[in-house]
């Protein structure tokens, strides 16, 4: 079945929506559960779409924040060193081109070095507005970086459509009022408006109004 969404603006996610990093992440993951005795399936469970240190505090809830945010920045290091197999989410370079002149914006819990390392990794270009790490004060499910991205590019947050894939993304954006496209297999678990598999699965066709249509489907 395909559906058709109007839109002023998208607010897309990175990891799991335009890079596949999937891999990397769990190297980098799953090192640090083990290194504090905790359940590598579990961990994974609770780290997508987040920044990592509220990551840390779910699943650390007794340590002090301080000792999450030094390590965060010591895995932010080794996330940006740690490259091999990051590569495009099948459709992404694509999509992207055809973004380049109608309004979007990059809304990601990673912050502006590794942001910029994944993306250039998988071949991708970096929109001209990104809501980075270091852009908000609350790390996603809160819908601070999709509101922040809508006001950047000065569209109601109802005109927005926000591509994720996690859960604490599509919560998100729906917190923050605007239609979902979840992307991947997994993303139809979580509410989306509509989900698909790639981003080969939609289509953008500029409107005549300035804003756009996505054909998915």
């Amino acid at each position: 079945m395909s559906v058709t969404l109007p839109a002023r603006a998208l607010l897309l996610d990175m990891d799991g929506t335009l890079v596949n990093s999937e891999a990397a992440v769990e190297r980098c993951w799953r090192r640090w559960a083990a290194e504090h005795g905790i359940d590598g399936d579990e961990a994974m469970r609770v780290v997508h779409g987040r920044q990592g240190h509220l990551s840390m505090a779910i699943l650390l809830p007794e340590r002090p924040m301080e000792q999450n945010l030094a390590d965060n920045r010591r895995m932010l290091a080794e996330e940006v060193a740690d490259l091999d197999g990051v590569v495009e989410v099948p459709g992404a370079a694509v999509f992207l081109a055809a973004l380049e002149r109608l309004p979007h914006a990059l809304v990601t819990s990673a912050d502006e070095t590794l942001a910029r390392a994944r993306m250039t990794a998988a071949g991708l270009r970096l929109p001209e507005l990104r809501v980075t790490a270091e852009s908000v004060g609350a790390s996603k499910p809160d819908p601070e970086g999709f509101l922040k991205g809508a006001a950047g590019l000065g569209v109601d947050p109802a005109d927005c459509v926000v591509f994720e894939d996690s859960e604490a993304g599509i919560m998100a954006g729906r917190a923050a009022g605007m239609r979902v496209v979840g992307v991947g297999p997994r993303a139809g678990a979580f509410g989306p408006t509509v989900q698909v598999d790639t981003l080969e699965q939609v289509r953008v066709v500029p409107a005549a109004d300035g804003g756009l249509l996505l054909e998915i489907g």
